[in-house]
């Protein structure tokens, strides 16, 4: 589908029917483009939000292609950073999660009506980041001889966005403050390691994406806040609370604290982390 889909004659496109359409197409570039498209439809005043829309789920959420296939995690080869072909998985393994941040995404913008214009609008932004996270990593794979699909994957970050489709509150609390929040601590590990392996090319591009990433965090926190706030409840406990009863994964360090506090993590949040790690609660050093 295309965003004229979701245009009427010259009136603007819609922005929640035209991320739906764009999270239907299942050709990762030719989504990544759309979305782009859209997000700067919507800077130039040729895109409307229409927040109060009801859209219908259609059956066949997300789009995505036929490749990689599916697996459990835990049936996932773990290869060696010093060769090509292992940066080449843990590129693609990138690549997976980017193209699906770039669903999950579009999914928060076309899926929760009744909110305010600046919550779409933000997730929007996020989704174009994703697309161009997506594009570099594939990009850089392409330079390794593969493309996205050549190795397998999992569905994790889907499946959280499945168990949350009814509860925007978990939405902001379980996708951007738990699973893309792992991403900000797994970073500069991975990059060490590239760096270690000669592949300063491949470093460059996880700069990039933590750097944007750190906002799409600092994002979800500050809807999860506001809807706390409007349902009058503390966040910290009720961040507890939906991590149970949605069976989020349990947080495992080691974490970076200081990406965490720039994403807009209460200081309490970061004692919890660091008591539960081992790294000495309140007056641990690496909390502060």
């Amino acid at each position: 589908m295309s965003m004229e889909s979701s245009s009427f004659g010259n009136a603007p496109a819609c922005v929640r029917g035209t991320a739906l359409d764009a999270l239907r197409v299942a050709e990762p570039a030719a989504k990544a483009a759309q979305v782009r498209a859209l997000y700067d439809a919507l800077l130039a005043g040729r895109a409307a939000i229409a927040p109060s829309l009801e859209l219908r789920e259609p059956a066949d959420l997300p789009g995505r292609p036929a490749r990689p296939t599916l697996v459990e995690p835990r049936q996932l080869e773990r290869r060696s950073m010093r060769s090509p072909e292992g940066r080449a998985v843990l590129l693609h393994a990138l690549a997976h999660i980017e193209f699906n941040a770039i669903n999950l995404a579009l999914d928060a913008v076309w899926r929760f009506p009744g909110l305010p214009d600046a919550f779409y609008a933000d997730w929007l932004k996020v989704a174009a980041e994703e697309a161009y996270h997506f594009t570099l990593l594939s990009d850089r794979l392409a330079a390794f001889g593969h493309a996205y699909g050549d190795f397998p994957a999992h569905n994790g970050l889907w499946e959280m966005c499945e168990r949350t489709k009814g509860d925007v509150l978990a939405r902001m609390a379980l996708v951007p403050r738990t699973l893309e929040a792992r991403g900000l601590d797994a970073s500069p590990p991975i990059r060490a390691r590239l760096v270690q392996a000669g592949d300063d090319a491949s470093a460059a591009i996880l700069d990039v994406i933590l750097r944007d990433e750190i906002g799409h965090v600092a994002i979800g926190n500050r809807w999860f806040r506001h809807l706390c706030d409007e349902a009058g409840r503390d966040p910290v406990p009720a961040y507890r609370q939906l991590a149970e009863q949605y069976h989020a994964p349990r947080l495992r360090g080691p974490f970076n604290f200081d990406a965490r506090r720039d994403a807009g993590f209460e200081q309490a949040e970061l004692d919890e982390l660091a008591a539960q790690d081992g790294a000495g609660g309140v007056d641990g050093k690496a909390v502060r």
